[in-house]
């Protein structure tokens, strides 16, 4: 990920997006820099209870889109 950028999407978000140009269709993000989440892939069941808590707070669209996953995660 050499060419990829991070950024914010508002200013107070813990959350940081990837910018990827090479790529197309991926939705990556980080809590750190370091360690980068795949939306499509990693969302919910490869993050810890407090990650998702925090994604879901800085992304309600996501949080609901992907809502039958975090129900089986729950159960």
């Amino acid at each position: 990920m050499a060419s990829s950028e991070f950024y914010k999407q508002n200013e107070d978000d813990t959350i940081y997006w990837v910018d990827n140009p090479d790529t197309f269709g991926e939705m990556l993000f980080s809590f750190d820099q370091k360690k980068v989440y795949n939306l499509f892939a990693d969302y919910p069941h490869n993050m810890s209870p407090e990650e998702v808590e925090i994604f879901d707070r800085e992304n309600p669209f996501w949080a609901d889109f992907f809502k039958s996953r975090k129900d089986e995660r729950e159960r």
